[in-house]
């Protein structure tokens, strides 16, 4: 999703079981709730808006 909407590569880590982050540079961008997982889009924009790139992903 992040190579498609933001030309970015990413790396996925395994970590503690029910936790998910999105990181940039070792920096926490984006994190699951207590009720739920982030969408796609929230990911996208989460990571954009750290790396400086366009604020809502491209349309399909």
């Amino acid at each position: 999703m992040l190579k498609k909407e933001l030309n970015l590569d990413s790396e996925l880590k395994v970590g503690p079981s029910g936790s998910f982050i999105v990181e940039v540079d070792g920096k926490p961008v984006v994190k699951k709730e207590s009720f739920g997982f982030p969408t796609d889009q929230q990911i996208v924009e989460a990571v954009a808006k750290t790396v400086g790139g366009p604020s809502a992903p491209a349309s399909s």
